[in-house]
């Protein structure tokens, strides 16, 4: 055990970086700190330039363009990567198009499905590295990559292998046939993983791909297109190409394109719905959310307590589910306050890469003032801020975990997406104000309920408007069960058979 440190000896602090007294405050004199464990990366060989993959080669970029990508927790340069351009973009859509009509769609379902197969464990073999490069990337903790990104990624290519050969059975009699090629964005907050939601229902459908990765987080999806490389999969049925919005506006206005596949921001969601009305293209969004975490009075309060911070803190916000607003009962208003506040004490903010780190970094410094800047509205607007008295590195984008309470509804914190480690907290009394509150927003994606009885959750379950709602738990992910929102937080499902849907035409 390491000696404590004077940071970590300080009481949390409150609203403009007042200390809170009574019994709000957390005795660090009798805590301990962990010693550093930090994950190994001699072993870890990034390229120091990664080209455009299309077509199974590596190309370089047309117009010769390469941008920097860093880590978050450091600020250094990690690698160069290809930035594409629309001739790009169209080498690759083309180069989808041949691998669809001359291998891919001709191919029985039995032989895709050990393609597939094929990944899900090539995943599995370098689930190490990815989980490493995938922290050094994003900034999220190794034991968030480690336990939940790069499993689940192998999983939705295990579940979807499954699949394949068998979609004749999945809709009740009627003939599945491929779409065509599908594009594919994704964002930052799961590189990995969201490239397995869109790549893995895409090829067991018997679809071929072209997909961007966010231009922050590239170096998985890149390593992901080697082992794809290694797994001999036909030319052209995956390809991954690099770039910022002009190469994800290429890509979505490219004529040869049948499907197109977004998770991002509402914003560039509702872009994208103007761009392919009035063509023939297809398309599922998976946009913002604003999630209420619903706390009854007769819930397992620390049961709760811990789940509102696996859903808020353990992945930095950096979650489109993530339960940014808290609804607690009047009753136990001040109870869940006080746990929290001792709970977000003992929260270890620091390197991504330690085995001991709760909270990483934030994703980039665009993000980290935007984060700033809701936090300060929040304030400005009334509502009393509390966050965790940590000392945070002096290089990198970071941010203590953070709540507010005496919150609003009509507060920007409590209405819009902060994408961060900080929560709202705001009270009901009843489950019809609860029900109110909860829906009093644009987003419908996700919502927790927290209680001892099963029939609130299915009453609540019926009258709250999101897609996925949990009991008793947040932020727990399966590839067999669909996820989605409702609202402005967009529309088709991704997962389950309800995920194939998207990717296939129905005859009959």
């Amino acid at each position: 055990m390491a000696k404590k440190t004077d940071s970590q000896s300080k009481a949390i602090a409150g609203r403009a970086a007042q200390p809170v007294s009574g019994s709000h405050a957390l005795d660090f004199g009798k805590a301990w700190t962990y010693a550093p464990s930090p994950e190994a990366t001699d072993h870890i060989k990034l390229d120091k330039r990664y080209e455009l993959f299309i077509g199974g080669a590596w190309k370089k970029p047309r117009a010769g363009k390469y941008f920097s990508t860093i880590s978050p927790s450091t600020e250094e340069k990690l690698a160069d990567v290809a930035e594409a351009d629309a001739h790009d973009v169209d080498l690759a859509v083309t180069a989808a198009r041949t691998a669809f009509d001359k291998y891919w769609s001709k191919m029985p379902g039995r032989e895709r499905a050990k393609y597939i197969y094929r990944i899900a464990r090539a995943i599995q073999e370098k689930a190490r590295e990815l989980a490493i490069v995938e922290s050094m990337n994003g900034g999220k903790p190794i034991k968030e990559s480690r336990d939940v990104d790069v499993p689940l990624a192998a999983a939705h290519f295990f579940y979807h292998a499954g699949w394949a050969d068998k979609l004749d059975y999945a809709f009740q009699g009627r003939r599945a046939r491929p779409l065509g090629v599908a594009g594919q964005i994704i964002p930052w907050n799961f590189p990995l993983l969201m490239a397995a939601w869109k790549i893995a229902p895409a090829l067991a459908c018997g679809n071929t791909v072209v997909l961007k990765p966010a231009e922050t987080t590239p170096l998985t999806a890149l390593l992901l297109a080697k082992l794809i490389e290694e797994c001999e999969l036909p030319p052209g049925v995956v390809n991954i190409i690099t770039g910022a919005g002009p190469t994800g506006a290429a890509l979505v206005n490219h004529p040869d394109v049948n499907k197109v596949a977004f998770t991002g921001s509402t914003d560039v969601g509702k872009r994208i719905q103007r761009a392919v009305a009035g063509t023939n293209k297809r398309l599922t969004l998976e946009l913002g959310g604003k999630a209420a975490n619903i706390i009854f009075a007769d819930a397992p309060l620390d049961q709760a307590v811990e789940g509102i911070v696996s859903g808020i803190y353990f992945n930095q916000g950096h979650v489109c589910c993530a339960g940014s607003r808290l609804l607690v009962e009047e009753s136990v208003h001040d109870v869940i306050v006080r746990k929290l506040t001792d709970r977000i004490a003992t929260l270890r903010v620091g390197d991504p890469l330690d085995k001991n780190t709760d909270v990483g970094a934030i994703n980039s410094k665009m993000q980290l003032t935007k984060i700033q800047e809701l936090v300060k509205a929040g304030e400005d607007e009334g509502s009393t801020r509390v966050s965790a008295a940590c000392a945070l590195p002096a290089k990198g984008f970071w941010f203590p975990p953070t709540f507010f309470t005496d919150v609003a509804q009509s507060s920007r914190i409590a209405r819009e997406e902060i994408f961060g480690p900080v929560l709202s907290i705001l009270t009901f009394r009843t489950p019809d104000e609860a029900i109110e509150k909860a829906n009093n927003t644009m987003y419908g994606l996700s919502a927790g309920v927290w209680t001892d009885k099963g029939a609130k959750i299915f009453w609540m379950g019926q009258r709250l408007k999101a897609g996925v709602i949990w009991g008793n738990t947040y932020n727990k992910f399966d590839p067999t069960s669909p996820f989605g929102g409702f609202k402005e937080s967009g529309f088709g499902r991704e997962g389950g058979r309800q995920g194939l849907a998207a990717y296939v035409e129905l005859e009959g």
